[in-house]
């Protein structure tokens, strides 16, 4: 039947014949055009990657000329500076030492009275001043 087919249909393509359940006709190099095309494809995608890192390279070396310029740091340099910071052990407690206190403002009981009283003694009028003072 596909002859007759094929007969009545006389000038019909190949592809004809397969949509009409005709045998496909088998390529003896198909293999070796797929393999071919395959490597092809593998090159192509070799070229694109080797172009990109390319590129990014270029980027990187204006990138790091205005880091230069301005000084600024990459972010993973930033962020290891960070860490480190972050590791230094931390020596003595989370309040400020006592040295830092400034003068008059420590425990020292008997410089406190006496500072009180004459703070005191300088906002009262002249007269309550010398009864005080005796």
């Amino acid at each position: 039947m596909d002859f007759v087919m094929k007969q009545a249909l006389g000038g019909a393509t190949k592809d004809m014949g397969k949509m009409l359940g005709g045998e496909e006709e088998k390529d003896p190099d198909a293999q070796k055009k797929e393999e071919e095309r395959q490597e092809a494809l593998r090159q192509q995608e070799e070229e694109r990657k080797a172009k990109h890192a390319r590129m990014e390279a270029e980027r990187e070396k204006v990138r790091q000329t205005i880091r230069d310029k301005y000084g600024l740091k990459k972010k993973e340099e930033k962020e290891a500076e960070e860490k480190a910071a972050m590791e230094q052990p931390c020596e003595g407690s989370l309040t400020r030492p006592k040295k830092a206190i400034p003068a008059g403002c420590g425990d020292d009981d008997e410089e406190e009275e006496e500072s009180i009283l004459d703070t005191v003694l300088k906002f009262l009028p002249g007269p309550l001043q010398d009864m005080f003072k005796k």
